[in-house]
């Protein structure tokens, strides 16, 4: 993987494990030579994230809609900092710019990331790996209800496999390594969920 697509908060969260994780991910992406792609904002654990690549000599790469601009504060020192119309727009620059992709905590623009790589994935768009950094357990009641839904079938188990979890960025590098895609990608009938 030479690029990582990176989807977290733009606040802290109250626990402080969060932000050194986010920073150690950043430091462990560019100690492995693999650039970040984020929402290109110097707060929270964005900031913290794009941090950690930099003061570690790596490559992070921002993609900021305008209207976002002042709000989230663009982050002066990336490598590159790249400038859209829209959140729609946002995304798809981050994902043609990536390999993968890995969630750390946040709220709903994160999950909102997440599941829209996840959806994407699963219907053939994309065969790259998503994964969950889950710091501290802050994604088991998630992961919790994606069970639910393959036990309700609502989702295939196959498609919940698609997203890769672990406790520590290490871990979850090297499951992304590992990572193969479904070989068909979801479609859509009366029969099938």
């Amino acid at each position: 993987m030479k690029r990582i697509t990176v989807f977290c908060g733009s606040s802290f969260g109250t626990d402080p494990l969060f932000e050194k994780q986010a920073y150690l991910t950043g430091q462990t992406l560019a100690a492995k030579g693999i650039g970040l792609v984020y929402g290109g904002a110097q707060v929270g654990l964005m900031g913290a994230v794009a941090n950690g690549v930099l003061n570690t000599g790596g490559e992070a790469i921002g993609v900021l809609p305008h209207f976002l601009q002042t709000k989230e504060i663009a982050h002066n020192g990336l490598t590159e900092l790249i400038l859209v119309e829209s959140m729609h727009e946002r995304k798809t620059k981050m994902n043609e710019l990536c390999d993968g992709v890995i969630a750390l905590p946040g709220g709903f623009g994160t999950l909102e990331e997440l599941f829209e790589m996840l959806t994407w994935g699963q219907l053939g768009l994309h065969k790259k790996p998503v994964g969950l950094l889950n710091i501290n357990g802050f994604y088991d009641e998630l992961m919790a209800f994606v069970n639910t839904m393959v036990d309700k079938g609502l989702l295939k188990p196959v498609n919940r496999d698609m997203l890769l979890v672990d406790s520590t960025i290490e871990g979850l590098l090297v499951k992304m390594e590992a990572y193969k895609a479904p070989e068909t990608g979801k479609w859509i009938s009366k029969e099938t969920t």
